[in-house]
């Protein structure tokens, strides 16, 4: 498979939601989804690099699987309510870079 882009990556699920998905779900249910997955990926990094033991059904769960999880649901979200997250990002980078553009090389607790 080919790199993905962000535009690619909004084309894709698109089609997918389309032929496989039947119709997008509402953006509050998708929400809703998002909050889901982002617990799950947020349940599995407490796991692997916090303090909590895992449990058994969580010793063979992917961390990429669910950080594609949280972007495909990203992705819908965007693309149901018109974000281009191309021209998103790159908008969000300059804003960062701008803002912080002095703020953490002189921050003492970086160092």
């Amino acid at each position: 498979m080919n790199d993905i882009t962000l535009r690619n990556a909004q084309q894709q699920v698109d089609e997918w939601i389309k032929t496989i998905g039947v119709r997008y779900f509402n953006e509050l249910t998708n929400l809703g989804i998002l909050m889901e997955e982002v617990g799950e990926l947020s349940r599995l990094i407490v796991r692997k690099y916090g303090e909590q033991s895992f449990k058994e059904s969580d010793k063979n769960k992917d961390l990429g699987d669910e950080m594609a999880d949280v972007l495909f649901v990203l992705i819908c979200l965007a693309n149901q309510t018109g974000v281009d997250l191309t021209e998103a990002m790159k908008k969000n980078l300059q804003k960062k870079t701008i803002r912080d553009a002095e703020r953490h090389i002189g921050n003492e607790k970086l160092k």
